[in-house]
């Protein structure tokens, strides 16, 4: 019987000693593991920020008032009489102008 229960020691100590051994392995590559993951996260995050930014669209500027209808056919006369326009050119304009 001594052999028998030396025998049955030594697969326990062998046994426990593998255990341990593979427990801390599984910890230490879990960790190595965790870390490149949290890397990665932390790239495509900021990629995806990235890429966010350059698909919004750009910010729209206020629209610049728009002159009245009495106000550009005065500057058109105006452009008339200083002799810069035609009678033709006048007559042109004030037609987009009262169109429009």
């Amino acid at each position: 019987m001594p052999g028998l229960l030396r025998g049955v020691a030594r697969t326990a100590v062998i046994a426990g000693t593998a255990s341990a051994v593979s427990g801390r392995v599984q910890r230490r590559q879990a960790s190595r593991y965790a870390d490149q993951d949290a890397q990665t996260a932390a790239t495509r995050n900021a990629a995806y920020q990235a890429d966010m930014a350059q698909a919004a669209p750009p910010p729209v500027a206020p629209a610049a008032p728009v002159a009245s209808v009495v106000d550009q056919l005065k500057e058109l006369a105006e452009l008339k009489n200083a002799g810069i326009l035609t009678d033709a050119e006048f007559d042109a304009q004030k037609a987009k102008i009262l169109a429009g």
